[in-house]
């Protein structure tokens, strides 16, 4: 990706499940949809300037998804990308 695009097409959305929360409230780390083609440089860079956080640490996990039967046929949709954010331990994102 250009380093001229959107931060807003890096970050897609925040990924709020019972283990992310956990992660937030307990060690400061926040996790996030991000599109695919993104580096951890990039990711970091988009994030600091949504949420004006100081990133210490991006970890990523490309996710691929599981294959379903339809009834026209088996269809597989594109893989996604995680990325686990750690912030610095004064910051908060307020995600709620």
């Amino acid at each position: 990706m250009p380093a001229n695009v959107d931060h807003g097409y890096i970050v897609k959305k925040p990924i709020l499940s019972e283990k992310s929360t956990f992660a937030m409230n307990e060690h400061k780390r926040y996790t996030f949809l991000v599109d695919p083609r993104a580096t951890k440089d990039e990711i970091k860079a988009a994030i600091q300037a949504i949420y004006k956080v100081r990133v210490t640490g991006v970890n990523t996990q490309v996710r691929k998804n599981k294959t379903k039967r339809l009834k026209f046929g088996a269809v597989t949709p594109a893989p996604t990308k995680k990325a686990s954010i750690s912030v610095h331990p004064d910051d908060t994102i307020e995600l709620f």
